[in-house]
């Protein structure tokens, strides 16, 4: 099999479909994530949510916050807490330039997606975002009609 003919195994578990809607994401960055087994388990019955996680710099490490992955039936007494704080594996220079934007820009970093990659890893996607203001959110929303307006001009008129 060629390159070109491989399938990807990129899964993606939990979208936070809002964030785009409420911030303006300036830059995003993939991280690891540190997960017990049973918290794997329950992540590849696609058991979790992460609309309203977000992600915090403490003694020069990152972790999520609020995140929720639903305990694993199975697990019994090797069970993991469903909103307990994750670790994330991030290279210490994105760490720093998160870190100096939030505390300097007042940005925040709010979690995207939630997936498994090409080699079944688990990975988060962050985005250092800024807080879009109610006339950022309607033009937004009428810029988003409009495109879907042109296409369904476009539709009928090529039919």
């Amino acid at each position: 099999m060629s390159n070109d003919t491989k399938k990807s195994a990129y899964k993606v578990i939990a979208q936070n479909r809002k964030a785009r809607h409420n911030y303006h994401i300036e830059e995003e960055f993939e991280a690891g994530i540190v997960l017990t087994g049973s918290e794997v388990k329950s992540l590849r019955a696609g058991e979790s949510n992460i609309n309203d996680s977000y992600a915090e710099v403490k003694d020069g490490e990152m972790f999520l916050i609020n995140s929720y992955i639903k305990e694993y039936e199975q697990a019994n007494r090797f069970n993991h807490s469903a909103r307990r704080v994750r670790k994330l594996l991030l290279h210490r220079k994105e760490i720093n330039k998160m870190m100096a934007a939030v505390q300097r820009k007042g940005m925040t970093i709010v979690t995207l997606k939630l997936y498994f990659n090409d080699q079944n890893r688990c990975k988060v996607l962050l985005g250092l975002a800024r807080g879009k203001k109610l006339h950022d959110k309607r033009a937004s929303d009428k810029e988003k009609d409009w495109k879907r307006q042109q296409q369904r001009l476009l539709k009928n008129s090529v039919s």
